[in-house]
């Protein structure tokens, strides 16, 4: 394969000097207004959905929020489609980025477990893909909840042998993917085994097998190896575009805007666990202005999207902000032993709550948890009469 050369010698730095200087002024003030902030926490969990739908929304797909919240909460109320899925391996790969040190992402071993198929179908890899991982993910989820959400309706047992059935069908599909793989024939003896990094068999209708991802990564790494002295606002610029001309994964690459934005954390533009939403400022950008033939129109567009970025974070803090005034307003003239204020602060810190999520956390009944939602007002998600749940976006 013969790979390009992205050349950061004619690098327009003096074009680019007051978008990046913008951009990391009105990241920084972000950061910092979130990090004082009471709804903060919540405010962080809601950009995750948002900047995964945003990423969909870049690559051409649709995905409603509604859905990846109650898809990621295990309470469908249809079919998951593949966008859907792919949404959702987004979320849980910014969480995993999250979840570790700043420079985890970047590194070798980080980006090593990054490209592991965990994820699903939407990293080009086999194994036994999403549907094997969703019902374990499924399972445990179900196993530490407790019947009481379910226990609502009467029917928890259903939901219980549900439970067992799709373990038992996740494990007749790794038996079923093992015995396939037992039998493909292996290399002659004394063949050069394949590398750690070796791509598996694929489909040539599916893949380019020409593709190589190792050589593609490393060149990428190349380019980051080089602008390791830039700025961090600048690196993540400079990254993504690198990424995105290279074509570095052939079926993510979602990934290269998550790892921008683990460059902005790890050079200490966002602080703590705060992962920028790039995604969401970068969908304000017209698609010609981000795919521009030529570079300077490409970073100079994706320094924009970084500064929407943080302008459309504050406007986002400062509604979630308000929405949790309106909501204490109601507490005025309440009992002291009112169980109100605490279901605020737990609608403040999720997306989505359901009966049973606020039976356990107040310790109520699940009739008394439907009661005093109806109560604060908020808004049911789920459009069905059982197993509702409700949000305050």
């Amino acid at each position: 394969m013969k790979t390009m050369v992205y050349d950061l010698a004619k690098l327009p730095i003096h074009t680019l000097l007051k978008p990046v200087a913008d951009a990391s002024s009105a990241l920084a003030r972000l950061d910092e207004r979130i990090a004082r902030s009471p709804v903060g926490p919540g405010f962080l969990e809601r950009q995750n959905f948002t900047d995964a739908c945003a990423s969909l929304w870049i690559d051409g797909e649709l995905v409603h929020l509604e859905d990846l919240v109650l898809h990621d909460s295990l309470r469908d109320i249809r079919t998951p489609t593949h966008e859907l899925t792919i949404a959702r391996d987004v979320l849980r790969t910014r969480r995993r980025i999250e979840g570790q040190p700043p420079g985890w992402a970047l590194s070798e071993e980080g980006l090593r477990g990054l490209r592991r198929p965990w994820a699903g179908a939407s990293l080009g890899e086999g194994g036994t893909g999403v549907a094997d991982e969703a019902a374990a993910g499924e399972v445990a989820d179900r196993g530490g909840e407790g019947p009481e959400d379910r226990e609502e309706d009467g029917e928890a047992g259903e939901d219980v042998l549900d439970a067992e059935l799709a373990a038992i069908d996740a494990l007749l599909a790794r038996s079923e993917a093992a015995i396939e793989q037992a039998r493909k024939p292996r290399p002659a003896k004394g063949a050069p085994a394949p590398g750690a990094g070796a791509a598996r068999e694929r489909d040539p209708l599916v893949y380019d097998l020409d593709w190589d991802e190792d050589a593609r990564l490393e060149e990428w790494r190349a380019v980051l190896r080089q602008a390791e002295n830039f700025p961090a606002v600048l690196q993540a610029i400079v990254a993504l575009d690198a990424w995105n001309e290279i074509g570095v994964l052939q079926h993510a690459g979602w990934m290269g805007r998550l790892l921008a934005a683990a460059l902005l954390r790890q050079g200490g533009v966002t602080t703590g666990t705060h992962l920028a939403c790039i995604n969401l400022g970068l969908k304000t950008i017209p698609v010609d202005r981000r795919r521009h033939r030529h570079r300077e129109t490409r970073l100079l567009a994706i320094a924009q999207g970084f500064l929407a970025t943080a302008e459309i974070g504050l406007k986002e803090h400062d509604r979630l902000a308000l929405a949790r005034q309106m909501m204490e307003r109601k507490l005025a003239g309440r009992r002291a032993s009112s169980k109100l204020p605490e279901l605020v602060e737990l609608v403040m810190a999720r997306p989505l709550v359901s009966a049973g999520m606020v039976a356990k956390t107040l310790d109520v009944t699940p009739q008394g948890a439907r009661r005093i939602v109806l109560e604060l007002g908020l808004r049911e998600m789920t459009g069905r009469g059982r197993f509702r749940a409700w949000g305050a976006f």
